[in-house]
């Protein structure tokens, strides 16, 4: 593959970590916000698939209510076949919520915008509206 970028991102969500830990970990919670089919294990090691297969990978590291690693990998036309990058999200308590430390390591630079876009649009967004309190 030629050239990779990190995408970083924070953001604060009013819930608690449980409530997000289980939006990514729960397949009917991650199909409902993601009005996509889903599936999720929940084990190191197991798959995940969403959007109907679009994007898949394995869970590297599952800490209950605090961290979540994934291989991750696109279907689409500006990823390199068989190629993984990692997301990393860590979820900390706050006053007002949940602080989530996002990072997606190894993006294909030719993807970048469009995925850097997408977690904007497919995920920290309807995640929101549906955690809404």
């Amino acid at each position: 593959m030629k050239k990779s970028k990190v995408i970083k991102q924070e953001l604060m969500i009013k819930t608690t970590p449980h409530e997000i830990y289980e939006a990514f970990m729960d397949s009917k919670i991650h199909s409902k916000f993601t009005e996509s089919k889903t599936k999720i294990s929940r084990e190191i090691g197991g798959n995940f698939s969403v959007f109907e297969g679009a994007i898949n990978g394995k869970n590297v590291e599952l800490i209950q209510d605090k961290k979540i690693v994934q291989t991750w990998r696109s279907e689409g036309e500006n990823w390199p076949k068989g190629y993984y990058s990692t997301i990393s999200l860590t979820l900390e308590s706050v006053d007002e919520g949940t602080l989530i430390k996002f990072e997606h390591i190894d993006v294909p630079e030719g993807a970048y915008e469009s995925v850097k876009e997408g977690w904007n649009s497919y995920y920290w967004d309807p995640l929101k509206d549906l955690l809404k309190k």
